[in-house]
């Protein structure tokens, strides 16, 4: 009885891979790996090739570095010097701001070892950044807290009073929300998720004027026993299974004034807090109708008073406070108070850390401060016109 077909096929395979020689052999090894094969003296001369390319490759690396280096450093310098200045009401000069913008590698890229495989590299591992579902969990778990239920447009109702009555104006808390929160995001609209929820969240950036996380923790411990006073006040006036409720949330919330309140205020270590389990749980407090609109009023009136207690005397325009925002309330009073005259010429590097402004793709490409400014504006006039921003400005009229 004959063998079956595949079994022979089989055989015929095993005949062949005995008679192959040793350099085919090689070849096919190096062809599934995806790589040419070299004899010896071709190897070493490629080899050569690549070592003098790695050398200049380093000593080009070396240069940006070393380049990269003192420009950051002029950066940090000459910030430090301008808030002496302000500090002791000296005038700031436009050469107290770096005028070139930073370095940019422009070598020659990295050279392929010939005689390694040539492997595409494998990639980078992706960090999990919590969302919405993770801050509710964690909040329950933690503090037995779950945000009382609402809708967008109750919220925004609540947000828009509350802003109103902290003295933010209409175009400041619209066109802000058009462009933290995309035009038409949900009172729990997330970074990365403006757009498509089925996106990967890029920070813990919450809300209509996206606090981190470490915002929300800084915001409480910093706040927290105002928050807790208002509320008191509207909780006698309620009904008393209103009333209640609301005790008992205000029960909570000291609870989290005490967590956030445990370590010395300080943006390092609130961030330390922040990134714990307790930590995602203070931040759902984003996501509740009597305590979210309170946080996300602060971060914006906290940029007006810092402006106000410096001698900074007419209105932030919406863009203005935007860059108290997107930069912190020093380098964006920085910006806002500079002349005119200077904007087309100061670097929008000058207001970042050089890890902030890596990962700041407007930064980058707005690469002066007017073109900053300028793009802000543009993109907030894009947004308002979004059904989101509509209901916004119809809640505050």
């Amino acid at each position: 009885m004959g063998f079956p077909r595949s079994y022979r096929r089989l055989g015929y395979l095993l005949a062949a891979s005995i008679l192959v020689s040793p350099a085919a052999g090689r070849a096919q090894a190096a062809d599934q790996r995806n790589q040419p094969v070299l004899e010896p003296s071709a190897l070493a001369a490629a080899m050569a090739r690549y070592r003098r390319a790695l050398e200049e490759y380093m000593q080009a690396q070396a240069s940006y570095a070393a380049a990269a280096e003192a420009y950051w450093s002029a950066i940090a310098e000459k910030r430090h010097l301008r808030a002496a200045k302000r500090a002791s009401h000296e005038p700031i000069a436009l050469d107290d701001y770096v005028l070139a913008q930073p370095p940019v590698y422009s070598g020659p890229p990295k050279p392929r070892d010939p005689s390694k495989p040539h492997e595409e590299a494998p990639p980078a591992p992706t960090i999990y950044v919590p969302v919405v579902a993770d801050f509710l969990a964690a909040a329950q778990r933690e503090f037995k807290f779950v945000p009382r239920p609402q809708s967008d447009g109750e919220f925004k109702r609540v947000y828009a009073k509350v802003a109103l009555a902290a003295g933010l104006t209409g175009e400041q808390i619209v066109r802000i929300y058009g462009f933290e929160a995309g035009g038409n995001g949900d009172y729990d609209v997330q970074a990365g998720l403006e757009y498509n929820k089925r996106a990967r969240a890029i920070t813990t950036a919450l809300g209509y004027n996206q606090l981190l996380a470490t915002n929300t923790v800084e915001i409480v411990a910093e706040k927290g026993a105002q928050f807790v006073s208002s509320l008191e006040v509207r909780a006698a006036q309620l009904p008393d299974a209103g009333k209640r409720a609301l005790q008992s949330k205000l029960a909570i919330l000291r609870r989290m004034v005490n967590f956030s309140t445990s370590v010395p205020d300080d943006w390092n270590e609130h961030q330390a807090l922040a990134n714990t389990p307790k930590g995602l749980g203070v931040h759902a407090l984003n996501l509740d109708l009597d305590i979210g609109p309170l946080l996300q009023t602060q971060k914006l009136l906290d940029s007006v008073v810092f402006a106000r207690r410096k001698g900074y005397g007419r209105t932030l325009s919406a863009a203005e406070l935007e860059m108290m925002n997107l930069t912190g309330d020093g380098n964006g009073f920085d910006m806002i108070v500079m002349p005119p005259a200077w904007r087309d010429q100061v670097p929008t590097a000058n207001f970042f850390q050089r890890h902030g402004y890596a990962d700041n793709p407007v930064a980058q490409r707005n690469v002066v401060v007017a073109k900053l400014i300028a793009a802000t504006d543009v993109r907030m006039d894009q947004e308002i016109s979004k059904p989101g921003a509509k209901e916004l400005a119809a809640a505050l009229r």
